[in-house]
């Protein structure tokens, strides 16, 4: 009887060590540069100590979130979005946090199915897409989960989330917009390179350009293709245009990585750009080494994405957890655009990400 009781008490503690070592580790689903297959990686260095979770009021403190980004290759703009966001939700600040990433809609959408099933706190999301999100919303809604929007905004009603901290990306567009016509012109003929086509940074960013083409005969767009924030696709877009033979004297690239593509193809066709060259040269995000590029003028304009939106989701969530509503719904970060001809050298230093 005693020999029994030992195995049987073995066995208990063998599958207690089983059991904890399964609850030490949190999934954490990326997805590679370009949208391609999602694959599934550890991430240990966020969870609590003794394995438990935050979910259900069972935990140890911990705040269980998920948080659905695009690439952090994708940019220096999403790089340091994501860096930020890495740096505040961590088990010192009170987080269990699992990091999901994707360029595709429909990836992002499973990975809220699996944070829902989960039973994370909150779900903090970077939509790829402006669309589909409406039925996933309802169900983490109707599971207790609470949502809160970053750096983008999407189509659904406003009761679904929480709270939303973006940049106005159609503002953006605007000040870009608003800036090329003061350069007075007598003839603007544009390569327009989009963003990644259905994100709320390119709706914006295209609306203004294409309001304002629509509205003067002088505007003229070249070609307008998506290079999907890709510095190689956007290389490949303007040395198709320069081997065509199709004249051209602005470009407006939708982030600072297509716009160094670009001058990469100008660079190599021996073709001027800059403050008061052939072509006039625009990107969007205020990269650190894209605000270089206007301080020598060889750029002539960047407008600014801010990508620090950690604190202030931070600060809803405590907010939140104290039973108060957010004071705002909606919060846009504050932005700029910045010109060649009057940058100095403490705005690089001050806005450069």
């Amino acid at each position: 009887m005693k020999k029994v009781v030992a195995i049987l008490m073995a066995s208990l503690m063998a599958f207690g060590l089983v059991a904890c070592s399964k609850s030490d580790s949190t999934t954490t689903t990326t997805a590679a540069a370009g949208g391609n297959d999602a694959t599934t990686t550890t991430a240990a260095e966020n969870k609590d100590t003794e394995g438990t979770t935050a979910g259900g009021g069972e935990s140890s403190g911990l705040i269980k979130v998920g948080i659905i980004n695009n690439d952090p290759n994708e940019s220096g703009y999403r790089t340091a979005n994501d860096a930020d966001l890495q740096a505040m939700f961590t088990k010192e600040n009170g987080y269990d946090a699992s990091f999901s990433y994707s360029l595709k809609n429909d990836e992002q959408i499973q990975f809220a199915k699996t944070f829902i099933q989960n039973e994370v706190d909150y779900l903090l999301l970077s939509a790829a897409d402006v669309a589909g999100w409406d039925s996933v919303l309802k169900d983490a809604q109707e599971a207790g989960v609470k949502v809160i929007l970053f750096d983008r905004t999407i189509n659904a009603d406003p009761s679904l989330y929480e709270a939303s901290i973006v940049s106005d990306m159609a503002k953006e567009g605007q000040t870009a917009v608003d800036w090329l016509a003061s350069q007075n012109l007598p003839e603007y003929n544009i390569i327009h390179i989009q963003g990644m086509m259905g994100s709320a940074a390119q709706q914006g960013r295209s609306g203004a350009l294409d309001t304002k083409v629509a509205a003067e005969a002088s505007w003229n767009i070249v070609t307008q293709q998506t290079a999907e924030w890709n510095a190689e696709k956007a290389q490949q877009i303007v040395q198709s245009v320069i081997d065509s033979g199709a004249k051209f004297n602005v470009i407006y690239a939708e982030n600072d990585d297509m716009a160094k593509g670009a001058v990469a193809a100008l660079d190599a066709a021996g073709i001027s750009h800059g403050v008061g060259k052939d072509v006039i040269v625009m990107g969007f995000d205020c990269n650190k080494w894209a605000l270089e590029e206007l301080l020598k003028q060889n750029w002539n304009y960047d407008g600014q994405c801010n990508p620090f939106q950690a604190s202030y989701i931070d600060a809803i969530i405590k907010d939140l957890e104290a039973g108060k509503a957010p004071a705002e719904k909606t919060i846009i970060m504050e932005e700029k655009g910045f010109d060649a001809a009057t940058i100095k050298q403490e705005d690089v230093d001050k806005y450069g990400i």
